[in-house]
């Protein structure tokens, strides 16, 4: 592990390898492959030479093949201090470390990368539009987004960009979140057919941001929407329905019937998500108005995730 030899003006880290900092990844590594004075960077927690698990062993030689330098790190262990000496020597940061990291991690991050002088910076906002949620939605842990946003736009010194993506597409069949429940073959709507969500799959994700990192013109200080699929969840009934030749039932999860389970059940994580994107607001945007549509790149459709996961 090392961040000998790192170019000033090309040297990306990336902090997180999980489902999606993978596909980050992946795709800067394809598309910076032969270009001179890139180099990239992950941070790990454990040392490679202390793995013990198949699978985190198999993760470190990906990456190795890849040609990323592993960086030893703990994000949540660090100081702000700590980190920012860890991210200094890097020209570009872009977080893959998402919630699960606990209250707090989003702004520590932030406010070390800006600490250190990184030229350029990516956070943690993968998700909905804050912006136009605001402050005080259901979902709380939403807050801390908006913070980050006021650390980046309240500074002059490192370009930042947002890459809003809306919800994983996988996460709409997510047993636990109950839209599409196949087992019981019912698809529940979160506030009414009309409401529309955008989604996109980690794939799409990792290589949209690897475009929109490498773009010229370059891209600063903005958020930039891209999208897998935005439909209704009408349509989504009716898309599994055609796709799988099945006929589901459909139920609407009403605003009145979510706020009343909220408030039973005040720390219910997966009620606050539902109780936001039931809300309709900033959870949606319109294909036609997104980076990869513009750009003329293919994206996964939820007929197309169907298809290639849930097709026996």
């Amino acid at each position: 592990m090392s961040t000998a030899n790192i170019e000033a003006t090309n040297s990306i880290m990336v902090l997180g390898t999980g489902e999606l900092g993978m596909e980050v990844l992946r795709h800067l590594a394809d598309q910076t492959k032969g270009r001179p004075g890139f180099r990239l960077s992950a941070m790990v927690r454990i040392p490679p030479a202390n793995t013990t698990s198949q699978a985190k062993q198999h993760e470190l030689d990906t990456l190795a093949s890849w040609g990323v330098d592993l960086v030893e790190g703990d994000i949540v262990a660090a100081s702000q201090r700590e980190l920012s000496d860890l991210v200094s020597p890097y020209d570009t940061v872009i977080s893959c470390i998402g919630f699960s990291a606990g209250s707090g991690t989003q702004v520590k991050i932030t406010r070390a990368v800006l600490d250190a002088g990184v030229s350029r910076y990516i956070p943690w906002q993968f998700g909905v539009d804050y912006d136009a949620i605001g402050r005080g939605s259901a979902q709380d842990v939403f807050d801390e987004q908006l913070d980050v946003r006021d650390l980046l736009r309240g500074q002059n010194n490192t370009e930042w960009l947002i890459i809003a993506t809306g919800m994983f597409t996988s996460f709409l069949f997510d047993p636990s979140f109950g839209i599409v429940d196949l087992d019981n073959n019912v698809v529940h709507a979160l506030g009414s057919w009309e409401n529309q969500v955008t989604v996109t799959t980690p794939e799409d994700i990792g290589r949209l941001t690897a475009e929109i990192l490498l773009f010229e013109p370059r891209l600063t200080n903005q958020v930039v929407f891209v999208a897998g699929d935005t439909l209704s969840y009408g349509e989504l009934a009716d898309k599994v329905d055609q796709v799988l030749h099945r006929l589901v039932r459909r139920e609407v999860w009403s605003i009145p019937y979510l706020e009343s389970a909220l408030a039973a059940s005040q720390n219910d994580n997966l009620l606050k998500y539902r109780a936001v994107f039931a809300a309709g607001v900033g959870v949606a945007w319109p294909m036609e108005d997104t980076f990869n549509a513009r750009q003329g790149i293919e994206t996964t459709d939820v007929s197309k995730w169907i298809q290639q996961h849930l097709m026996l």
